[in-house]
C-alpha cells in the first residue's frame, strides 16, 4: 500500500507538524522489519493546496491519503480524492476536528499508528453546488459565525469551541434572517431563515451536536431549519445546540431527506465543512457509500 500524508502546518497552531517525526519513525521501523511501504509527506502552503496535492497523487495510482489538519483541510483532501480508487484517512490536528468525533477519540495518543493500520469502510458523502462535504453544510447565521470565529482563532486566547462561542456573541446581535424558498422531500416552503443545517455527521462548530441522530452511512441527511428569532432567543438556542437538545424548540424544524434546495434573492453565506462561500442558491444531495474511509484499528500494532 502507498501512503500519502497531507499536512497543513498552520492548522491547530502547528500541531500537524509534530506528526512528521512519528511518521518517519514508524515507516523506518517497518522497513527494518522487512515491511517496507512507500510513503510521501506533503505540506500545504495555502487554500486549495490540499485538493491539488491529493489529485496529483491519486490520478494514476491508489493511495491511502491522510488528512492531517482541521476540518477545512479534510474538506480539501476529500475533494481531491473523490472519484478515485484511493481511500481517505483522518488525523485530526485542527481546532475543531468535528468530523472525527463521529468515528473516534481525538485525544488518543496512538491514533496515528491505529489509523495507518486501520480498515476501510464505505461512508456517505454530501454534495452542495458541486462541492463535496463529509460533515455539515449550512447557510445563515451559522456561516456568519464561522467566518467571524476565524478572526478569533488568530487570537491565542481563543481555541476550538472558545473561538466559536466568541463568534456567536459577536454575530448574534448584528445578523438579520433572510427570506428563502426551500424545497425538501418534494415540498416547498417559504421561510424567514435564521439557519439551515444539512448534516451527514453529528457535530460542527468545535463540538456542537447539531444533528444528534445523524449517521454517516444511512443514506440520508438530517436537516434542521431554524426560523427567525430575536437575538436573546438565539443566544438561548446555542447551549441546547451544543448538547443536541434543540428539537423541542418551536422555531426548529427537522427533516430527513436525500435532497434539499434553498434559494434567496437576498443572498447568503454557505458553510461547507467550515469553508465559506457566497451564494444565492444551494442544492444539496447525498452520495450513499461515496467514499472509502479509513477507520482506526482497535490496536496500535
Amino acid at each position: 500500500m502507498k501512503h500519502l500524508f497531507i499536512i497543513n502546518p498552520y492548522a491547530g497552531k502547528g500541531r500537524g507538524v509534530e506528526y512528521v517525526e512519528k511518521i518517519e519513525r514508524y515507516f523506518e521501523k517497518n522497513k527494518e522489519l522487512g515491511n517496507e511501504e512507500p510513503y510521501y509527506i506533503e505540506f500545504t502552503k495555502g487554500p486549495g493546496d490540499a485538493t491539488e496535492i491529493a489529485q496529483k497523487y491519486v490520478a494514476d495510482d491508489r493511495y491511502r491519503v491522510y488528512s492531517i489538519g482541521g476540518d477545512g483541510t479534510l474538506n480539501e483532501v476529500l475533494n481531491g480524492v473523490m472519484d478515485s480508487s484511493s481511500s481517505l484517512a483522518v488525523i485530526p490536528s485542527g481546532s475543531g476536528n468535528d468530523f472525527f468525533r463521529n468515528i473516534g477519540d481525538i485525544a488518543d495518543p496512538s491514533l496515528l499508528y491505529r489509523t495507518i493500520n486501520g480498515t476501510e469502510k464505505y461512508i456517505d458523502v454530501g454534495r452542495v453546488n458541486g462541492r463535496y462535504f463529509l460533515n455539515v453544510a449550512s447557510v445563515g447565521i451559522d456561516a456568519e459565525i464561522v467566518a467571524n470565529a476565524r478572526k478569533f482563532k488568530k487570537n491565542p486566547l481563543f481555541f476550538g469551541m472558545g473561538s466559536y462561542v466568541a463568534g456567536i456573541f459577536y454575530t448574534v446581535f448584528r445578523y438579520k434572517s433572510f427570506n428563502s424558498a426551500i424545497t425538501v422531500n418534494g415540498m416547498d416552503y417559504n421561510r424567514e431563515t435564521l439557519l439551515l443545517a444539512v448534516a451527514n455527521g453529528k457535530y460542527y462548530g468545535g463540538g456542537m451536536k447539531i444533528a444528534p441522530g445523524a449517521n454517516i452511512n444511512d443514506g440520508n441527511f438530517d436537516v434542521y431549519h431554524i426560523d427567525r428569532a430575536n437575538p436573546l432567543k438565539v443566544v438561548f438556542f446555542f447551549p441546547k445546540l451544543i448538547k443536541g437538545k434543540h428539537e423541542g424548540i418551536k422555531e426548529v424544524r427537522y427533516f430527513v431527506s436525500k435532497e434539499i434546495k434553498i434559494r434567496s434573492e437576498e443572498g447568503f453565506l454557505l458553510n461547507v465543512d467550515g469553508e465559506i462561500f457566497d451564494s444565492y442558491e444551494a442544492t444539496f444531495d447525498i452520495i450513499p457509500n461515496g467514499l472509502k474511509l479509513v477507520v482506526p484499528s482497535k490496536h496500535s500494532n
